[in-house]
């Protein structure tokens, strides 16, 4: 049973950082991606960006271009987003997932989600 845990998540004022962890237990031989989400109140959850399990090929969707990086390290099973200038509407619910089948970027193919690290940016 693959289980997922994000950390790292808080009050940061803008133009701030954070990093965000997401760590695995269970089976991630298999994965084909891991991927950054996030649902701000009132909002559809939305892809911030993935990367690929075993090459490493990220994606980013347009609000994380050139201000959020997505890494990862397959020994330690975990996930990071590396978040840069953070602005007011950066506020949200992110979420981590991991899916099995050939994509990045089709929400409905992750199979695995954790549960949610909340980040409030202050203007």
């Amino acid at each position: 049973q693959v289980q997922l845990v994000e950390s790292g998540g808080g009050l940061v004022q803008a133009g701030g950082s954070l990093r965000l962890s997401c760590a695995a237990s269970g089976r991630t031989s298999d994965w084909f991606a891991a991927g950054w989400f996030r649902q701000a109140p009132g909002k559809e959850r939305e892809i911030i960006g993935a990367i690929s399990w075993s090459a490493g090929i990220t994606y980013y969707a347009e609000p994380a271009k050139d201000r959020f990086t997505i890494s990862r390290d397959r020994d330690k099973k975990t996930v990071y987003l590396q978040m840069f200038s953070l602005k007011p509407e950066d506020t949200a619910s992110y979420y981590c997932a991991a899916t099995n089948a050939y994509t990045l970027t089709r929400q409905s193919d992750y199979k695995y989600w954790g549960q949610g690290t909340q980040v409030t940016v202050s203007s």
